[in-house]
């Protein structure tokens, strides 16, 4: 079933992308602000509590009428596993943007893809030149194919594998959504309220990350990919951003990271990867090594269910 899910998601996503995500996602940061609104008080165990509350409610209430949907029909199961993955996961929801910047750089419309990156990023790009903003471009689109797809289905599988339904693409959602909310506010009034959202997104994302870091590897250059991961991911700012794009790069060929300039001045930023330096050939291949990890993955699938029935 988690495999049928998973392709009727994606393919569903394909051919009618969700044009309502901006409600959606104005209805969950309204959901996200409830419990800090009434919950924070700059704590460490009042974030604890508003996290598990937040978090716990919705993943065993989609465990709960999974199994309410699958005693009357798993049919009516499947289409909640497809629903539950329309709404959590999918490439379009990324790809629109990796696509418009790649057709703009080659296309030579360097503005064009300065803009649409800085909306992307949420960072100034207008002093990026065109390699620049195919390597920045590429760091993204690796981040948001994790983010997107591979964290996601990893939970997914795991709880179809343990019963409690589509139960584990909901627990990653949101706890990214705290964890960018919470974990990563730098308000004073927050206090050590996200401290708990920061941890639990670390271990909830610990394996998925490290799953998605070795398929890179299994399906682009393994050695450079090993390589770069073991020698270069902990001098990112970001540790575990960094084992992702260290193998990212690795797997590929190429170089990320690297100084950019900001505000007239250079970001000093490490270097990730080995290889040439990026550009529009090379953000093409970050197209193919994802969907390479992405049919990786549902090649393990298929085996797997092959292992039940023949087990069974």
């Amino acid at each position: 079933m988690s495999l049928f899910s998973l392709i009727a998601a994606l393919l569903l996503e394909q051919l009618h992308p969700l044009g309502s995500r901006k409600n959606l996602l104005e209805w969950l940061n309204s959901y996200v602000h409830f419990f800090q609104h009434h919950f924070n008080a700059g704590e460490h165990k009042h974030g604890k509590i508003a996290w598990l509350i937040a978090v716990l409610v919705p993943l065993f209430g989609s465990a709960a009428l999974f199994w309410l949907l699958y005693r009357v029909s798993p049919v009516f199961a499947w289409a909640f596993n497809v629903l539950v993955l329309y709404l959590t996961m999918g490439f379009r929801q990324f790809s629109h943007n990796f696509t418009d910047i790649h057709r703009a750089l080659r296309d030579n419309d360097l503005e064009k893809a300065r803009s649409l990156l800085s909306t992307w990023s949420g960072m100034p790009c207008h002093e990026l030149n065109a390699e620049e903003v195919a390597r920045v471009t590429i760091e993204e689109a690796l981040l948001a194919s994790y983010h997107h797809v591979f964290g996601v289905m990893a939970w997914f599988v795991l709880t179809m594998l343990l019963g409690m339904g589509p139960s584990g693409a909901v627990l990653y959602r949101l706890a990214l959504l705290l964890n960018s909310r919470w974990g990563k506010a730098e308000d004073a009034e927050f206090g050590q309220f996200g401290e708990f959202a920061r941890q639990a997104h670390y271990w909830i994302d610990w394996l998925p990350l490290r799953l998605t870091a070795i398929t890179f590897a299994i399906v682009g250059d393994f050695e450079d990919t090993v390589y770069c991961w073991r020698t270069q991911a902990q001098s990112w700012p970001d540790p575990e951003a960094g084992i992702l794009l260290s193998s990212g790069a690795g797997a590929i060929g190429v170089r990320l990271g690297l100084p950019i300039p900001q505000g007239g001045l250079p970001l000093d930023r490490p270097e990730l990867g080995i290889g040439d330096e990026a550009d529009a050939d090379f953000m093409q291949s970050t197209v193919g090594l994802v969907w390479r990890a992405l049919v990786f993955w549902m090649i393990l699938l298929l085996l797997l269910g092959l292992a039940t029935l023949v087990g069974g």
